[in-house]
């Protein structure tokens, strides 16, 4: 009698390149757990900072005082840019967090926040003065629009998203960086 461990481990076949396990690295619940914890708190932290600047909840300042914010930064049609700021963080955060079309609301967030972080300057990298925050959630958004949302996503009931390519990722990303280098451009 021989043990188990001494029997010769039979070669697995490799899947044929039509079927998505050959196609797709395969999940493990605890990556899609934490893709999951990711999307949710990042998400949720820029729709909370969108609607600050939409509606002055959680102590914003509204369209109004963000856009007086918008103005004296030199950006024109302060409110206009706060009304468009708002809704992208609003939208993009409240897409990273239900994980839906990922690629665009990782996107949407990094342009977003490459704006940020060229008004908030690059004095120092650490807080109060620095840029470390903004840099974390543009990292964080990335990095979704790249991997994609895991199995715990609405993007698996949209048949172009359900399995994620790296190229959509970097497509919507190259779109998020170049819209916000627009705006920067479009700021006095």
């Amino acid at each position: 009698m021989t043990s188990p461990s001494a029997a010769p481990a039979k070669p697995q076949a490799p899947a044929p390149a039509d079927q998505p396990a050959a196609r797709f690295a395969p999940s493990t619940p605890g990556h899609d757990a934490g893709l999951l914890l990711l999307r949710l708190v990042l998400g949720l932290t820029m729709a909370a900072h969108g609607s600050q600047k939409l509606f002055g909840w959680f102590g914003g300042g509204g369209v109004s005082g963000t856009g007086q914010f918008f103005t004296a930064s030199g950006y024109p049609a302060g409110e206009a840019m706060a009304v468009l700021a708002g809704l992208t963080e609003t939208l993009g955060g409240l897409g990273l967090a239900a994980g839906l079309l990922t690629p665009l609301a990782g996107a949407a967030v990094v342009g977003t926040l490459i704006n940020a972080i060229a008004v908030h300057g690059a004095g120092s990298f650490f807080a109060p003065q620095g840029i470390e925050y903004e840099l974390l959630l543009t990292a964080g958004a990335a990095a979704l629009a790249l991997t994609g949302p895991g199995r715990y996503a609405a993007d698996r009931f949209l048949p172009v998203l359900r399995g994620h390519r790296l190229s959509h990722g970097a497509l919507a990303l190259t779109l998020g960086v170049v819209l916000g280098a627009v705006l920067l451009l479009v700021r006095s």
